[in-house]
């Protein structure tokens, strides 16, 4: 027999031919739908449909692999065989889930770099209501609290790496749907997103080059699944309340405050009694008992003496004596008399109403893939004045043009208004519980005290009256891309994404608000756009070979630009009426009004190639290259490289690993990269910028020797055409574990990076004309650990209960500053070496935190039986010991006293500011199925902060005397309570010791989110023509605990300000419908 010719073989080779089959679960035999079958080393493949069935041309020698999400892939030789029924069974291994790399996706096993991903489907119980919601307690990422109707909050990933902080310089990069994103994260609708994947090392991150020193977020919204249409609405209401601020005294212990503070000054010695008591001076010496409150009186003074110290009628009562004595007047000392007090916080806090409804209808099929979703959201505030809302929507169109081409769209609209007259949340507050809020009509009053007083306080909700305001934003945020298939399993993809931005802020003040400053009563206009657009060319190549080679090789080529415009007009002294308000500014006078203009432009590009092997799923190597140029660096330094590599062993697939049966992954990692910071409060640093000199003249003679006047414009700031590349290095160490089928599996990561050439303001000697120029500078170290874990503790068919835990450490330390050096000089003046110095006005000092805390160590209170050593501190009792750590400065007298020194040399290091401790834990308890309760608590811990008011240094006599204000509730020290941990009023530091404060530990646990849902039974949904109905109620920051923290909450101020430490409590019962 003769042997067929060879092309006659190729033939037989290749010959295609239909296949058809079904893709079911193992275990309960349902239809799977879109589930994955791809030809390997092919563009081929498709997807299965709603009854699980596929259809696909092949030739016979080809090799499927089937992939589902949350099941075990399949490898199947097609050979003679044309019908297929394939079952996958379930399976506890996360390796198999797709993780977004940058301009790709990942199988989780393949990863050599830091990579956590966050799925908000499996925290829906938590019912997250903002992009942040949905991250807090990731580890290694630290995320702020907000307790405004908008919600959000900050994001940080493993710490503070620079000292410069403006334009969000150390927030991460934010990716939406494969384009950098420059908007705010509350314009994602959290209902929209399918998958977060948080880059952070350098290796995973440096694809994105410049912009990823600071960690990158990458955020995937939903697509359409294979099978009929989803419809789903969800809507939600719940109410919002304070839960935590600087609380004040109650009306008695705001009498008694003020009773001890007139009190304070007559603090002595009684010869008589040897006691140190209110004796000492003023009219206590030949009155005593003046200040005391009349039915509080010793036995040894009679209510006749007492009355007897001022004059007063005979039928005045003792309580309007005493209250006179302590300041009251006027309509307080009425409102006193008559029992008559406001409680200035409900007049300033309510339940806010909050509403959010959204409602999505997707799917797919062979051709098109679609979401389309549209929400609203309406939240109040705990502040009565604090309102946002917005509209969202979002569209995301995939098509199939041809079997090579495809086509999509992604078009995200939101409009929302977040404007709120502000009111001075700690003014209001500190108005007297004994003022007025509103007169006999109910209309509040503008002054809480009446013109007796000098200083009457000042109500801000009485000047909403006169005050309009409108904000708002209106943002279309786009994403096309096209794909193309090529030979050789050669895919190319085209993205672009143009951004539109539109802003305004309108606000008015009436002329007739009374008392009002002139240079503020007009209308505010102020408008501005912003475009930005930026795309890329991709040729991604994936190809197998021999069975156990995996080569990945990715190709990148994009630019952007980001345009700005911004108008704005202050219009005053508008005639002959502003009864038109900020709508009419036209017939403002020109000389009094102002108006203001600002442009700005830059423009950025990158090239990049990785490449990606893998041997066996045993050995991976991923490396990379990316070369980035912006325009806001100097002309000498626009462009930088940042390389990296990652090696990764996945040890649990080595034959001679003998606990494979007990550890199912195991994997070792370790990356080494750069990445660059190009986040910038002003693109135009480097540049000398002309402006007007804030209204400045100068003058000349002219031809008539009169003199001619004109504006002139000024240089902002010496040019430096040399500015660079902030640039990060980092190294990580992780290693990836998982036992008995990974239902415990976790993470440990170690890290340490440097970032150098920071971008700061060196000082410039005054000849120079400028203070400062910004340059490249310093360097600032920082390492840490992470772990996580994840168990699924118990699974029954009627019982199941998971928990994920998180631990991060952090620690920053600043290695250079402005490279300046002073000597080190002995006690005797010889100089034993040189250091760089600190910038002690910025608070930086070598080898420190960033935010270290340098100050006097208070040790305790001065207490009555230490009069006489707390004199030589220029103290009494009740004021604060303070450490003299530095003492060859003090001053021996000729009597033997010693006159102790207080400088800088006896300032400590005390902690730091940041939290370095941040863990984490959610439990998730399933019952029946339908029943499901869960529970977040998270924690940030080794912080500390200073807060001079609990020394009671803010109770001085400009506070008690003007309009008897109200001041933060404490405790302080007596006589007759003689804390160590408190001052007295007016509480006062050694002499030359300035800013004394309490040191605190700011470290707390925060029970964030209980939540309960309830899924009713198909069977009852199925009448009702529903697929799934959900019911579900959380509490979001259910409870807060302090080690010692007692000034508001300890997440929302997190330095100690008048403005921070307000907290919010919400409350939300929800409804998820699913057709």
């Amino acid at each position: 027999m003769s042997k067929p010719s060879r092309p006659a073989q190729q033939a037989s080779l290749f010959q295609q031919h239909i296949i058809t089959g079904t893709v079911t679960d193992a275990k309960t035999g349902e239809a799977l739908v879109g589930v994955a079958v791809k030809v390997q080393n092919t563009p081929t493949g498709t997807s299965t449909d709603v009854n699980g069935a596929f259809k696909l041309q092949v030739s016979p020698n080809a090799v499927l692999n089937v992939s589902y999400i949350g099941y075990e892939s399949q490898t199947i030789t097609v050979g003679d065989r044309t019908t297929f029924q394939i079952k996958l069974i379930q399976s506890n291994n996360s390796l198999e889930e797709v993780v977004v790399v940058g301009y790709g996706t990942m199988k989780k096993k393949d990863l050599t770099g830091s990579i956590v991903q966050v799925r908000p489907d499996n925290i829906a119980n938590e019912n997250p209501k903002t992009v942040q919601d949905i991250l807090r307690g990731t580890p290694g990422l630290q995320v702020g609290y907000s307790a405004s109707a908008k919600g959000g909050g900050t994001m940080q990933i493993r710490g503070q790496r620079s000292v410069y902080t403006d334009g969000g310089h150390n927030d991460p990069l934010l990716i939406l749907d494969g384009m950098q994103f420059y908007g705010e994260l509350s314009e994602i609708n959290p209902d929209d997103i399918e998958q977060i994947d948080v880059l952070k090392d350098a290796s995973a991150a440096a694809v994105y080059g410049s912009k990823a020193a600071s960690g990158v977020v990458l955020i995937s919204t939903k697509k359409g699944k294979q099978g009929k249409p989803v419809i789903n609405a969800t809507m939600n209401i719940g109410g919002t309340e304070e839960s935590d601020y600087r609380e004040r005294f109650s009306t008695d212990a705001y009498l008694q405050h003020r009773q001890d503070w007139y009190t304070k000054n007559s603090y002595g010695v009684n010869p008589q009694t040897g006691a140190y008591e209110a004796y000492q001076t003023g009219v206590f010496a030949s009155q005593p008992g003046y200040f005391m409150r009349p039915d509080q009186l010793p036995s040894t003074i009679s209510i006749d003496n007492w009355r007897g110290y001022t004059a007063n009628d005979a039928g005045e009562s003792d309580l309007s004596i005493w209250a006179r004595r302590l300041g009251f007047t006027g309509n307080a000392l009425q409102n006193l008399l008559a029992g008559k007090t406001v409680d200035w916080a409900k007049q300033t806090y309510r339940m806010g109403l909050n509403q959010d409804y959204n409602a999505s209808v997707s799917g797919a099929g062979d051709k098109i893939n679609y979401y389309l979703s549209v929400g609203y959201l309406k939240n109040q505030g705990a502040l009565i004045s604090d309102e946002y809302q917005a509209v969202r929507s979002n569209m995301k169109v995939d098509a199939k043009v041809t079997d090579w081409f495809e086509l999509g769209a992604n078009v995200n609209f939101q409009n929302r208004s977040d404007g709120a007259i502000d009111v001075d949340l700690d003014y209001q507050l500190r108005n007297s519980p004994y003022a007025d809020y509103a007169d006999e009509a109910g209309n509040p009053v503008q002054y809480p005290l009446s013109s007796e007083y000098s200083q009457r306080g000042y109500n801000y909700d009485f000047q909403k009256q006169y005050l309009e305001l409108e904000k708002g934003y209106t943002v279309l945020n786009t994403i096309f891309n096209a794909k193309i298939k090529l030979p050789y399993n050669i895919n190319y993809s085209f993205n672009a994404s143009p951004r539109y931005q539109f802003f305004f802020d309108r606000y008015f003040m009436s002329a007739d608000l009374p008392g009002s400053d002139p240079a503020s009563r007009g209308a505010n206009r102020e408008q501005s756009k912003r475009f930005d657009w930026s795309y890329n060319n991709t040729i991604n190549w994936d190809y197998t070979f021999g069975g156990k080679h995996h080569l990945n090789l990715t190709l990148v080529q994009e630019a952007e630009e980001r345009q700005f415009w911004k108008d704005r007009i202050e219009a005053r002294k508008i005639l002959p009426s502003d009864a038109l308000g900020f709508h009419n500014t036209k017939n403002a006078t020109k000389e009094n009004s102002t108006f203001l203009s600002e442009d700005t432009h830059q423009t950025a590009d990158a090239l990049l190639a990785r490449l990606f092997y893998s041997y066996d799923n045993r050995y991976m190597l991923t490396t990379s290259i990316r070369r980035d140029g912006y325009s806001a660096f100097g002309t000498s330094n626009p462009y930088a490289t940042f390389p990296s590599i990652a090696l990764a062993w996945s040890f649990a697939n080595e034959k001679f690993f003998k606990w494979r049966n007990i550890m199912s992954t195991g994997k070792l990692r370790v990356s080494y990269g750069k990445n660059g910071n190009r986040s910038l409060d002003n693109p135009n640093l480097a540049l000398a910028n002309l402006y007007e000199g804030g209204g400045k003249m100068q003058g000349y003679l002219n031809q008539s020797g009169e003199l001619a006047l004109y504006r002139y414009l000024m240089a902002d700031r010496l040019a430096n055409p040399h500015l660079q590349w902030e640039k990060t290095a980092s190294w990580n160490f992780g290693l990836d574990f998982g036992f008995l089928n990974d239902r415990i599996s976790g993470t440990l990561e170690y890290y340490d990076m440097s970032t150098h050439d920071m971008i700061m303001n060196e000082r410039l000697p005054g000849f120079t004309g400028f203070d400062n120029i910004t340059i490249n500078l310093g360097q600032v170290d920082n390492h840490g650990v992470e772990f996580s874990l994840n168990t699924l503790n118990i699974r029954k068919d009627k019982f199941q209960w998971s928990t994920t835990i998180g631990l991060s450490y952090n620690k920053n330390t600043i290695k250079h500053l402005y490279y300046e050096y002073e000597n080190i000089v002995d006690a005797e003046g010889n100089v034993t070496g040189r250091k760089e110095m600190d910038d002690i006005k910025s608070g930086w000092f070598i080898g420190k935190s960033i935010n270290e805390i340098w100050n006097y160590r208070v040790t305790g209170i001065w207490q009555a039986n230490e009069v006489e050593e707390a004199k030589e501190y220029g103290q009494v009792p009740g004021d604060p010991k303070v450490a003299n750590n530095y003492t060859a400065d003090d001053v021996v007298n000729a009597n033997g006293s010693v006159t102790h020194v207080y400088n800088d040399k006896d300032k400590e290091f005390l902690g730091q500011t940041t939290p370095p401790f941040h863990w984490s834990l959610r439990n998730e308890f399933v019952f029946w199925k339908d029943l499901s309760l869960s529970f977040n608590i998270y924690s940030y811990m080794g912080h500390k902060s200073l807060a001079g008011a609990y020394l009671n240094n803010d109770d001085d006599g400009g506070r008690m005397t003007y309009a008897l204000q109200n001041v933060t509730a404490k405790e302080y020290w007596t006589p007759d309570n003689p804390t160590n941990d408190y001052g007295r009023i007016e509480a006062k530091g050694p002499t030359g010791a300035t800013g004394v404060q309490k040191l605190y530990d700011r470290s707390f646990i925060r029970f964030d989110n209980l939540s309960v849902g309830y899924t009713l039974p198909k069977i009852w949904t199925s009448k009702w023509k529903l697929d799934r109905v959900k019911l579900y109620g959380t509490v979001r920051n259910v409870a807060v605990w302090t080690k010692d923290w007692e000034y508001g909450d300890p997440e929302t101020n997190p330095a100690f300000d008048q403005g921070g430490g307000l907290a919010t409590r919400v409350y939300t019962l929800g409804l998820n419908l699913t057709f």
